[in-house]
Parts: structure tokens; sequence; C-alpha cells
């Protein structure tokens, strides 16, 4: 990897906005191909930012400083991308259930699941359940990914596959849950087809969901 790249890479470790968007500017004028830039420098930092989550050698201030960063460097690098073929994994409708505000948690997901290339269409917190199943019709999503962060809204989560069941629809998209009070026993109870432990489980389960 070339030494820009690498410090692209790193200003994304160190949650450095401005940084990440310097050196991007930086080597796009030097000529590195904008692909390159996002597959060997962008999604590296953010996977790199993950992992060290993971080791307990990073918290959540920390990363949620990498997911910012990672997002300031996708919005410098998209434009240069338009046009170009860039393979995605699949399409993820992503939202907190209604009556919960928590977005931190969503925030770090979508992150590491854009940057596993998957496209991630972000619908917000307090979602009612009436405009996930709208997106499910509209967009075709292949996977439907739900936050829950409270315990008194957990019920939302099994309304929803209830009424996606009742209304023919369940076996339109595959649904992937997670938040602080879901469990794996949970997820298997509501039917969901698979639970995210946390940012790097739920790309882990995102993949297997698309079979890669």
């Amino acid at each position: 990897m070339s030494a820009i790249l690498e410090t692209v890479k790193q200003t994304i470790v160190d949650g450095d906005d401005d940084g990440a968007v310097a050196q991007i500017e930086k080597a796009l004028m030097e000529g590195i191909d904008p692909v390159k830039v996002l597959k060997q420098a962008i999604v590296p930092g953010i996977e790199r930012a993950g992992e060290l989550w993971h080791d307990n050698v990073y918290f959540m201030p920390d990363v949620v400083l990498s997911a910012e960063a990672f997002k300031a460097a996708m919005k410098a690098v998209e434009p240069h991308l338009a046009g170009r073929e860039i393979t995605k994994l699949g399409t993820v409708i992503m939202g907190v259930v209604a009556g919960d505000m928590h977005d931190l948690g969503k925030s770090i997901v979508i992150a590491m699941l854009t940057g596993a290339g998957f496209e991630v269409i972000d619908l917000g917190v307090d979602v009612p359940t009436e405009t996930f199943i709208g997106k499910i019709g509209e967009l075709k999503p292949d996977i439907m990914a739900v936050g829950c962060y409270m315990t008194t809204t957990m019920l939302e989560l099994k309304a929803m596959i209830t009424f996606l069941k009742d209304n023919g629809l369940r076996d339109k998209v595959k649904i992937m849950i997670g938040g602080v009070p879901t469990t794996q026993q949970f997820a298997d109870e509501i039917g969901a087809d698979a639970w995210g432990k946390d940012a790097l489980d739920a790309v882990d389960k995102a993949r297997k969901l698309m079979g890669a």
C-alpha cells in the first residue's frame, strides 16, 4: 500500500474527519484511482476500528469518531466513483423501532456494513412498522435490519414480524435484529433470520444471509 493510502486508513482509525478528507483529496490529486482509495484505505480503516473495538482496545467514543471519519471519507470519494462499477453484496434497509430514539449503535453498524460492501438505506430512529413495510415494497431490499435498544420496545420487533407473516411478506426479505436488550434466543422466538451481537457480528451475519 502506498504511503498516502496508509495515511488515509490511519485517519479513519484515528477518527480524524478533516484529516481523512484532506488526505483523500491529496490522493486523488496525485492520480490514485478512487476505487483504490475506497477499497485499500477507507474500507480497511473502518474495519480496523471495528477490530480494535472487538478486542476492547477501542471503546464506544473511539468507534463513533471512526464511524464519523468514515462517513466524511465516503462523502469525499463518492462523487469520484460516479459511473464506476462497484460490486455490492446486497441492499439493506435499517432503522430503529417505533418508540426508540437511540441512534448510536445504528450509525456504527451502518458504517461497518457500508465498508463491507453493502448498500445501506438509513430509515432513522422511531420508525413505524408501516414505514419498514413500505420500504420493503418500494426498494425490495435483501435484508431488513432493525435495531432495538430498550426492553420496552422489544415487542415492536415481534409485532413487525407477525405483520409481515400475516400479510404474506415474510419471505420477501431477510430480517436481522440487534440492540442491547436483544439476544439470539429472542431472535429465534420472534422468527428473525439473524441476530447481530455487535457491529462486527452484524456484518458477519449479513454476509452469511447473502451467502457470502
